[in-house]
């Protein structure tokens, strides 16, 4: 007996080759079989007068009939169908089968004549595959031995047709076999393919949205009144939202304006709540009371009796060290103790700008909250995540990963900035295109795999047409149908009695509006100290904002709002400044009165996007 080595040109089927070709005579009992294999001695093979052939009847050979991993060349020809049509016929017609009742450790070949002195016997680690032909590298410990005397090739013979006589002769295994066979070789229906794919893709994240396993029933969320008024989507837009703050540590909710994104976040405290932990909303002044309502003895408080306890400041309240907000004392609050914090209208925190000597609002929410004390879960809602610039979704990851870039890197993500980076470069060369050529799917293609994995990973986005299509109106009623736009042109007063446009806007630019610019006011000698406390960090430190610069922009901006609320009707534009002047003099009392702090004013204060104005 001689080892072959299986490598080079001492390979098991350089010595099939050269037996068949001038001995043609074939027996083997092998532990798989190949199509692969197969092709590479179908010639040979086709011209035998029978081959008698064992394997194992216990194993399905579908997979290993369609080779292994180091076959994806052998694949790639798209030649598999054929291959098993060819296949069938030769077993059909020159094939004996037998099935042995075990996995067989090793394979035995007999090629050749009995009488011929090329007759070769050979065992081992010889499967009838790529790797057992020495096709495709393989193990280099398998052992593979060749006879090389007569003597020794009818020992082994003699054994064999011992092992074959003991096999039950049956069309039982062929016929099974051939069936394996003619399912390879019959054509599929794309749609098959199709959820085939999609099930390798995703079968690692098949128990994601497994609302057994994700909600722990016996917190009782189940009985709350918020779990049982919510429609089937949101159920799993809460459910796929408690995995990702479970997993990751925080969650970005999407969904389109309507679709209840603070009742699925209700429900998300809920849950948190009844595990014991502190919750604290951050949300926009004028939206304070969206929020209050349910956990306030308030006729109107339809979820009254899931006692809802959480707490709820205003995004200016990070700017304060002292004063109330609603009934929490600012100077005393344990900002490090929330388990969960709701960031409505997160939006608000996209800019991550830096001021020289002092924290802006991300900087406070970041250190005294995300990062000090326990761990938080940041549970984020906007309908406009991403504004003007990706970047904005980065640095509202920033809360999740506490400013870690790295974090995600066990999920896919190496770096959230480098990822979000050059997703925002292909978008500038997709705003670059021709207008014929900025089609969506080419956006698409352009982003990369990995930025919409980010989103995938940190994200819940549906619209009004995702739910119809993967949800049905049956439950929710259909969805009110945005009608065209009728253009009209009417006059701004019917009546005659409304000032012209002209006039309007001469008088608006006389509007000092000083409560929103008060560095106007600031003594000479210490303008320079109050510029560099509030200046602004931009382009990465290489410039900055003057404050006095930003607060001239918000008023010009105001200024402006008053036309365009002129422009939607007499009524918008009278309730408009109805607030700012409620604002001003509000402010003017707290001065008179010598108040220790007075709020500070900001633009989202005011309700630019309010639909009433609309």
């Amino acid at each position: 007996m001689r080892l072959i080595k299986n490598t080079g040109n001492d390979r098991v089927i350089d010595e099939l080759r050269q037996t068949l070709a001038l001995s043609p005579s074939l027996d083997l009992a092998s532990p798989t079989f190949s199509l692969f294999a197969f092709a590479e001695l179908r010639e040979l093979l086709e011209k035998l007068d029978v081959c008698r052939l064992v394997l194992p009847a216990i194993v399905d050979h579908e997979s290993g009939l369609a080779g292994a991993e180091a076959d994806r060349a052998f694949r790639n020809r798209l030649q598999l169908r054929w291959l098993a049509r060819e296949c069938a016929q030769w077993i059909e017609a020159k094939v004996e089968l037998r099935g042995a009742p075990a996995l067989l450790p090793q394979s035995i070949i007999i090629a050749g004549k009995p009488e011929s002195e090329l007759r070769r016997v050979i065992t081992g680690n010889c499967a009838l595959t790529t790797e057992g032909l020495g096709i495709t590298p393989g193990n280099q410990f398998s052992l593979i031995q060749c006879s090389e005397r007569p003597e020794e090739s009818a020992t082994l013979s003699t054994w064999f047709t011992s092992l074959w006589s003991s096999l039950p002769s049956s069309d039982q295994h062929k016929a099974a076999f051939l069936s394996r066979l003619q399912e390879l070789a019959n054509p599929h229906a794309p749609s098959l393919i199709y959820h085939l794919i999609l099930y390798h893709i995703f079968k690692e994240r098949g128990d994601e949205l497994d609302e057994d396993r994700i909600v722990k029933s016996a917190t009782g969320i189940r009985n709350t009144v918020v779990w049982k008024k919510l429609f089937k989507f949101q159920r799993d837009g809460v459910v796929g939202a408690i995995d990702k703050l479970e997993r990751l540590g925080g969650c970005i909710i999407a969904d389109s304006v309507g679709l209840g994104k603070t009742f699925e976040a209700l429900a998300i405290i809920k849950y948190y709540e009844l595990r014991n932990d502190r919750v604290l909303v951050l949300v926009p002044k004028r939206l304070r009371d969206n929020w209050t309502l349910y956990k306030a003895n308030d006729r109107r408080n339809f979820l009254a009796s899931d006692r809802f306890n959480y707490d709820v400041l205003n995004h200016t309240d990070l700017s304060r060290d002292g004063g109330f907000s609603g009934d929490v004392d600012l100077a005393n609050v344990n900002w490090g103790n929330y388990d969960l914090v709701v960031i409505d209208e997160s939006h608000n925190f996209r800019n991550k700008a830096t001021h020289i000597d002092h924290e802006t609002r991300y900087d406070r929410l970041m250190r005294r909250i995300i990062k000090s004390g326990v761990k938080t879960r940041v549970l984020m809602l906007s309908a406009t995540p991403v504004n003007n610039r990706l970047a904005d979704l980065k640095n509202q990851i920033a809360f999740i990963t506490e400013a870690d870039d790295t974090a995600l890197d066990a999920h896919g993500i190496p770096s959230v900035e480098a990822t979000t980076r050059r997703a925002q470069i292909q978008f500038n060369r997709w705003l670059a295109l021709e207008e014929a050529d900025r089609a969506p799917a080419r956006l698409m293609d352009m982003l990369g795999f990995d930025y919409f994995k980010l989103l995938d990973l940190l994200t819940i986005a549906r619209s009004r047409k995702h739910i119809e299509r993967y949800y049905g109106t049956y439950e929710t009623g259909r969805f009110p149908e945005r009608l065209k736009p009728i253009n009209i042109k009417p006059d701004v007063d019917l009546a005659g009695e409304f000032p012209s446009i002209r006039n309007i806007n001469n008088e608006s630019r006389r509007l000092t509006l000083a409560a929103y610019a008060p560095l106007r006011y600031v003594l000479p000698h210490k303008q320079a100290a109050y510029d560099a406390k509030y200046s602004t960090l931009i382009r990465g430190g290489e410039s900055y904002f003057r404050q006095v610069d930003r607060e001239e922009s918000l008023v010009h901006l105001l200024r402006v709002n008053v036309l365009k609320r002129m422009e939607s009707s007499v009524t918008s534009f009278a309730l408009t400044l109805t607030r700012q002047l409620a604002d001003v003099e509000a402010t003017l009392a707290k001065i008179e009165a010598h108040a220790e702090a007075v709020e500070e004013i900001g633009i989202e204060d005011m309700d630019i996007d309010d639909p009433a104005f609309e």
